[in-house]
């Protein structure tokens, strides 16, 4: 899943949350289909539990929050499976890693008409919280904002 394919994002706007507004609260729910690579984006004031698998846990969650007048995503990545093993654990730190830039991408594309709405959103900062039973693991990064994760043309 290197490439972002427009095609293959479906976005749903749930809970009278639109493509306009609001923006406090907004969270996303990214899931995706490893068979056929497609992306499964929901937007709304709560996060899709119904759209998790609780097997896999492989989902991005994210929330934008407005700190001190200034926004923030967050997003929020389980590196635990069902039964926490820090060699899982570890692969699943990298594979998070190897593949936010396309979750950022799916993110930032499936919301392009609030982020066109409130471009400053667009350079607003990326924290996010890698959560994990085990201390090493568990952390919090800055990732830069959405603006530099640009569809590939």
């Amino acid at each position: 899943m290197d490439q972002f394919h427009p095609s293959k994002l479906h976005i749903e706007y749930r809970d009278g949350v639109t493509p306009y507004s609001p923006v406090i609260p907004r969270k996303y729910t990214l899931t995706h289909r490893d068979e056929t690579g497609e992306l499964f984006l929901t937007i709304g004031s709560q996060f899709a539990w119904d759209q998790i698998n609780p097997e896999s846990r492989d989902e991005v969650l994210g929330e934008w929050r407005c700190i001190m007048s200034f926004f923030v995503l967050h997003l929020y990545l389980f590196l635990d499976g069902r039964k926490p093993d820090l060699s899982n654990s570890l692969k699943r730190l990298g594979i998070f890693r190897r593949e936010l830039p396309l979750a950022l991408k799916s993110l930032r594309y499936g919301d392009r008409v609030l982020l066109y709405e409130y471009p400053f959103l667009d350079f607003a900062p990326i924290y996010v919280h890698f959560i994990s039973s085990f201390p090493e693991l568990a952390k919090q990064e800055y990732w830069g904002f959405l603006s530099l994760f640009e569809i590939d043309r």
